[in-house]
């Protein structure tokens, strides 16, 4: 159980004082409340917590902000921004130039990388809806998923067809699922009805210690077989510098860098940024290398592959 330390007309601010600060029940609850109201959630922690992945998911968007305590301070723990509360919320400090002191600080554990795979997906009026998560969990670690729920800890064994059952009962929802297998795997799900139908965009996330080699030369055929198993929009892969475990410091430990994309259908790219199809031939992807997963150079190519797929798509 938590409770609200401060209440104004801008945010609601939760003090956590714990080691890994989960997206528990009340959390979310909370997040939902802020979204009605149009308060902004600040969550406040000292310098040592870490986030789980769920939460760190939920921080990065909108309504939700990490607020770190250190020293005399504080700063935004996923950007390193420092911050001071203005007597109705927490705010970016105006002449500040550089990035708050604790953010540059030594990361306690060793960084490897986090491998993550984004799709997206429109699923029919009927039909199970855990099918995607569960193949490509499967792909990634050898084994099914092992639980599922909205909130942490997850309350339910995995079972698709509650999870479908779940999803379709409501206008949105979010998920998590968790992997079984010999490295951390989760990933957290954003569901939407559309109709009868149902959008699905599901970030699956795997971590990896510095000297466990993530298996990027096999993504096209993991791709492929993804595709092969549920008709994609899109998929979209890269690198994250970051600890085995999946929990995110307030401390920076690197930039993110793609390695590729997949889009539907046989599709051409902008020129110099060739495609190969994977897949299967009645059901092809097509899928653009970007980048090797550590150079930021591929974050050029992958602007100039969005930009060539939307005028496409206006044209079209």
């Amino acid at each position: 159980m938590s409770t609200v330390d401060v209440l104004t007309d801008q945010a609601m601010v939760l003090l956590q004082d714990r080691p890994v600060v989960p997206l528990t029940t009340w959390m979310a609850d909370a997040i939902g409340d802020c979204a009605e109201s149009g308060r902004t959630l600040q969550l406040v922690t000292p310098l040592d917590s870490r986030l789980s992945l769920p939460l760190r998911v939920v921080a990065s968007g909108p309504g939700v902000q990490w607020v770190v305590r250190n020293a005399d301070g504080y700063y935004e723990g996923l950007t390193g921004r420092p911050l001071q509360w203005s007597g109705g919320t927490f705010m970016p400090v105006p002449e500040a130039r550089d990035y708050a002191p604790g953010f540059t600080t030594r990361p306690t554990a060793p960084i490897g990388a986090q491998l993550s795979l984004t799709y997206r997906l429109r699923h029919g009026s009927g039909g199970a809806l855990g099918g995607p998560v569960q193949r490509l969990l499967q792909l990634l670690t050898g084994k099914a998923p092992a639980g599922w729920g909205p909130a942490e800890p997850l309350q339910h064994p995995w079972h698709p067809d509650r999870l479908t059952e779940y999803v379709r009962g409501r206008a949105a929802a979010r998920l998590i699922v968790v992997g079984d297998g010999p490295r951390p795997a989760q990933a957290v799900g954003e569901f939407a009805a559309d109709g009868g139908a149902v959008s699905e965009v599901t970030t699956v996330t795997v971590g990896y210690a510095p000297e466990d080699t993530p298996p990027l030369k096999h993504l096209p055929s993991l791709i492929g077989a993804m595709g092969a198993a549920q008709p994609l929009s899109s998929l979209f892969a890269q690198l994250i510098p970051g600890r085995a475990d999946l929990t995110v410091e307030a401390r920076w430990t690197g930039a993110a860098a793609p390695i590729g994309m997949a889009v539907t259908g046989t599709v051409t790219g902008p020129a110099g940024l060739p495609g190969q199809q994977v897949g299967p031939a009645g059901n092809p992807l097509t899928l653009f290398p970007l980048g090797d997963g550590r150079s930021p150079d591929g974050w050029q190519r992958h602007r100039m592959l969005m930009q060539h797929l939307q005028s496409t798509a206006a044209h079209a």
